[in-house]
């Protein structure tokens, strides 16, 4: 893969072998970026990736669970010596849309699960590329986010997913304030209510929630950062 078309932009993106992570992979890899397709099961993995590039020559698949620090290491290890750049991060692994639960009487443990995921797993991940981010002229980084996670409209229920989203939020803008002086450009993007195995049936098309997610991916320099968006629109923090 780094052979042909070795100077083509890099993209990595995380929980990718199935739902939106797998279209965002799908619609960078038509945007001509090689893609690394990130999953916990590396089977799972390579075999979505030979799904959408049967030839090996646009996307790769690697081990990588976010949760685990040596998995995270690991992978920023193979991307640098196999890749030797890294342009786009999109932080799309995440757990526990917990609709039975409330805060009054959540169990913390799966909060906690929530949070090393949903929140951890993409500061593990972004800390880990950021040697190659930097030595990029056009980075950007996507944590690919929740409403549920807007303060602006909580009001109760999903606590472990919400407070993790929010907290993706307030990571977002820390890191969009502390890395625009080397022209990394990082946001938010809400995907909308899709239809996956975590969103279920009802939603809309997945191909329409990640394309939100490629849009922040692909901005061109000068464009927003430290943003909160679905469709590319502003949405309330």
């Amino acid at each position: 893969m780094a052979g042909e078309g070795a100077d083509l932009p890099v993209a990595v993106v995380t929980g990718a072998n199935r739902g939106i992570g797998y279209e965002v992979v799908r619609q960078l890899a038509d945007r001509r970026h090689r893609v690394v397709l990130g999953s916990r099961d590396l089977d799972k993995g390579r075999a979505a990736a030979a799904r959408l590039d049967p030839g090996g020559e646009r996307v790769t698949a690697v081990r990588l669970d976010v949760a685990d620090a040596e998995s995270v290491a690991a992978m920023a290890d193979r991307v640098t010596r196999e890749q030797g750049r890294v342009d786009v991060v999109v932080n799309n692994a995440a757990i526990l849309y917990d609709t039975w639960a409330q805060a009054r009487s959540a169990d913390l443990a799966e909060v906690q699960q929530a949070l090393d995921t949903n929140l951890f797993g993409a500061w593990r991940v972004t800390q880990a590329l950021l040697p190659l981010l930097r030595r990029s002229s056009h980075a950007r980084v996507v944590m690919v986010s929740s409403e549920g996670g807007s303060l602006h409209a909580m009001s109760g229920g999903t606590p472990a997913y919400s407070v993790s989203k929010a907290a993706l939020n307030a990571l977002t803008r820390l890191l969009a304030g502390e890395l625009g002086r080397d022209g990394v450009l990082v946001n938010a993007v809400c995907p909308g209510w899709v239809a996956t195995d975590m969103g279920g049936r009802g939603g809309r098309p997945v191909a329409e929630g990640a394309a939100g997610v490629v849009w922040a991916a692909t901005l061109p320099d000068g464009g927003p950062t430290g943003g909160f968006f679905r469709d590319g629109e502003p949405l309330a923090w």
